[in-house]
Order: structure tokens, then C-alpha cells, then sequence
């Protein structure tokens, strides 16, 4: 597959990770994507792909693209032979300021581009896109979009600068001694979460300590599943597994073989990095 990753600059790069190009042939048809403190949204231009939220729900078309927040479980994607793609990794709070509802309407509940920016305005990007000189001013023409629809977030600040310090502890902070510091009731400071991540501070902080367990497995090597919960802050291994199945949609042997399974079958893959288990 061919991927190029953009950093945007100033404004954007204080909400979004990078901007990214995808085209080619999916290592697997179905793919899992375990719970995560980021936010995604795919301008899709390629045939439809589809998303399970859970599964005792039927899986969504996304024709022209998804947004996804912050999630509290996995979601299982389904491509088809090929698929092409402009997208933007999202920093927790950094979807507040593009999408005009409250983001806890849309927790664990992925939703079409259309759905959120309108029919008539995705159509026209997606023209623009599809039309575009190659990746790298796709990627242009999608960071011009996005600062087009900057707009004033209210307490953005507050959550920015709380969820910045939960995801360089990895979700190990106090969330007790941010509020405190930061000066805002517990009632103030989950709702604002609420609106502009999706999830309480607490859900983040459990999140992102998840997925920086998750990245600093090393695959390649035995696992010690005991160890792997203690440092991840659990007494009880039971409780981890079910946190673990909860976020990954699979036990942790499991995952593990599905993770060792891409490796031996796709070395160097563009998605290698990604936790991002084969079904």
C-alpha cells in the first residue's frame, strides 16, 4: 500500500496528528481497530467500506468517508479488494472545533462525512480531491478544508491542556488533582468533556493508559500477561482480560497471535505500526 503522512502547521497542528494519503490493496478484507484516545476522519474515494460498531449491530456503509471519536471499544472494519483514502489522525480534542454537535453524540457511534459537513460540501471536496495532482496536494487541499471550518470552541483550552497532561502520563494522572488544578468543578470539567472529546476525563485516562500498553508490547517476543497488567495498573489479571477483550475485541492470547500473524505475513507493512490485529 502506498501511504504518505503530512504534519500540518499552525493552527492545525495543536488538534490533529497528521494528514495521511492511502491507496492500495488491504492486508486482510476485515481488520480491527481497538479502542483509542484519537479521533479519525477518512474522506473515502475509493469503492464503500463498512464499520461495526458492535456486534450485536448491523455493519455501516461509509461510501463517502467516517468520522470516529474518541472510542470506549474496538470497531471492526471491512474493506474492499482496494481502497483509496485522504484522512486525518486527530488529536482527542481536536474534533470539537470541525463537527457542530456535541461529541458525545457520536461516542462509539461512527457517522458518514456527509452526516456531519452535508452532502453537497463532502461531494464537492471529494471532486476536488479525486481530481488533485497527487498526494501530497491532496493532502493541501485537505488541510486547506479543514482550517475553512475552524471555528470557535468554548472551552477548548480547559480540555485541551487536561487531556494533554492525561496522554503524557499515559492516562496515570489524577484526574481529581487536574480538576483542582485547573480550578473547575467535577460536574464542569466532565461535562466539557462530554461535549468536545466524547467521554468523561476518567474513560480518556483509562483509554489512553490501554493504548499505551497495547504499542509497548513487543510481539515479536514472549509475553509475560502478568506483568503486561500490573504495568498497566491492575491488581487482578481477570479484570485486565476483560478490559483487554472489552478495548480489543479480542482476548489478550488472541490478539497477540493475530499481531504475530501480520508481522510474519506483512513485514514492513505500512500499517505495521498501527494496533491493528487481523480478524
Amino acid at each position: 500500500m502506498e501511504y504518505v503522512s503530512k504534519v500540518p502547521g499552525p493552527p492545525l497542528d495543536g488538534l490533529i496528528e497528521d494528514l495521511y494519503y492511502l491507496e492500495g490493496a488491504p492486508p486482510y478484507a476485515r481488520l480491527t481497530l481497538p479502542a483509542s484516545p484519537a479521533a479519525l476522519l477518512v474522506v473515502n474515494l475509493g469503492p464503500p467500506f463498512h464499520i461495526r460498531a458492535s456486534t450485536d449491530v448491523e455493519p455501516s456503509e461509509h461510501a463517502d468517508g467516517c468520522i470516529v471519536t474518541p472510542s470506549t471499544r474496538a470497531l471492526g472494519f471491512s474493506y474492499p479488494a482496494w481502497t483509496r483514502s485522504v484522512g486525518v489522525h486527530v488529536k482527542p480534542w481536536g474534533l470539537a472545533p470541525f463537527v457542530p454537535m456535541p461529541a458525545v453524540e457520536l461516542c462509539d457511534r461512527p457517522v458518514t462525512v456527509e452526516q456531519v459537513w452535508g452532502r453537497p460540501a463532502v461531494a464537492e471536496l471529494r471532486d476536488r480531491l479525486a481530481t488533485a495532482d497527487g498526494p501530497h496536494e491532496m493532502l493541501a487541499l485537505l488541510e486547506e478544508e479543514l482550517i475553512g471550518r475552524l471555528c470557535e470552541t468554548p472551552g477548548l483550552g480547559l480540555v485541551r491542556h487536561t487531556s494533554s497532561i492525561i496522554m503524557a502520563t499515559s492516562g496515570a494522572a489524577a484526574i481529581g488533582d487536574l480538576r483542582v488544578a485547573a480550578g473547575v468543578s467535577s460536574t464542569h470539567l466532565t461535562q466539557r468533556f462530554k461535549e468536545l472529546v466524547g467521554v468523561t476525563p476518567k474513560r480518556l485516562a483509562r483509554t489512553q493508559r490501554f493504548a499505551a500498553t497495547l504499542l509497548a508490547i513487543d510481539f515479536a517476543q514472549p509475553i509475560n500477561w502478568s506483568d503486561v497488567a500490573s504495568g498497566a495498573g491492575y491488581f487482578d489479571q481477570a479484570h485486565f482480560g476483560h478490559d483487554f477483550r472489552a478495548f480489543a475485541g479480542l482476548t489478550p492470547t488472541r490478539y497477540a497471535e493475530v499481531r504475530r500473524r501480520f508481522l510474519r505475513e506483512h513485514p514492513d507493512h505500512v500499517l505495521d505500526s498501527w494496533p491493528l490485529p487481523a480478524d
